[in-house]
């Protein structure tokens, strides 16, 4: 199974396109140890030739272009992207969705709670039924990806609840929906067929339930939430008003942090991916990026490669 991640930013990017803070200056200005990331989304494929996108960030369109196997492949019009799986309603995860409206067929696989979500939007109707088939993902149970003729994939996808919050737009002004496990917010397991290889992909995660953390144990490869590295650290930056448990993320330090967390599950590879501008592990010469390298995390970049 290849992965390729298309972003690892956060909603926004980074550089977020009206922030000057310190690290959003240093990438702007070409700094290596600050590089720029897009908004989060993962590819996967089994044979190199049909593709699924993990969530589709609004900045698909540019992150199609700089990975050479989403071109176009053959005729005037095509492509190789096959489906579309979500992960959530969140804006960063579905806006997306509107560039690949261009009547490519292809299989969009998200919650029943996410496919409401998008039917009772109206501007997500430019995704033709004739083209773009809408099938709803059960919780904990695996489905065939397959593509839009019926084909094969050789990959398998369950969804899993993940405790979150429904979308911030989707919020009801002054009123905190607080923190449920449902199918708003979800991780999705990929698996292989043949191999029985998987991989986990977790980009907004609000705590570690125990079913989540049985879930996790031992897996060989898991892409993980690194919204924020401290929960006030939006506050502290003086660039918005809500912790990230308020914005459902957990804190990537901290005794009751992802970092702590997971130093017992026998995770192979843990990968950080959503990562919010503010958050200092972006920076290479951080001492924040030198603690999660040291406990063994990889903060994801754009372009970055892995082969299960």
């Amino acid at each position: 199974m290849r992965i390729l991640v298309l972003g690892a930013g956060a909603g926004g990017g980074f550089p977020q396109w009206n922030s000057n803070a310190p690290g959003c200056r240093r990438a702007r200005r070409g700094d290596p140890m600050a590089k720029p990331r897009t908004q989060t989304s993962l590819a996967v494929s089994s044979d190199g030739r049909a593709w699924f996108l993990l969530n589709a960030a609004p900045d698909i369109r540019a992150q199609i272009e700089a990975n050479e196997v989403l071109w176009p492949q053959e005729g005037l019009r095509s492509s190789p992207i096959a489906g579309v799986a979500l992960t959530g309603a969140d804006v960063d995860a579905v806006a997306g969705l509107l560039t690949l409206r261009e009547r490519h067929r292809f299989v969009l696989y998200a919650t029943e709670e996410v496919q409401a979500v998008l039917a009772t939007n109206p501007i997500f109707g430019v995704l033709s039924p004739d083209c773009v088939a809408r099938v709803p993902l059960p919780l904990g149970r695996k489905l065939p990806l397959a593509t839009a003729d019926g084909a094969e994939s050789g990959l398998s996808i369950e969804a899993f609840p993940v405790p979150g919050k429904v979308p911030l737009w989707l919020e009801r002004e002054g009123e905190d929906p607080g923190t449920s496990e449902g199918g708003h917010t979800v991780g999705l397991e990929i698996a292989e067929l043949a191999s029985g290889r998987r991989m986990l992909f977790i980009p907004g995660c609000a705590a570690l339930t125990p079913s989540l953390l049985a879930r996790l144990r031992g897996a060989p490869l898991v892409f993980f939430d690194g919204t924020l590295w401290r929960d006030d650290e939006m506050l502290r930056a003086g660039v918005g008003t809500k912790t990230g448990r308020r914005m459902g993320h957990m804190s990537m330090s901290g005794e009751g942090g992802v970092i702590a967390a997971f130093r017992d599950l026998g995770v192979g590879r843990k990968v950080f991916v959503h990562v919010n501008n503010t958050n200092p592990v972006l920076l290479e010469d951080s001492p924040e990026r030198a603690e999660v390298e040291a406990a063994g995390w990889t903060v994801a970049h754009d372009g970055m490669e892995l082969t299960l």
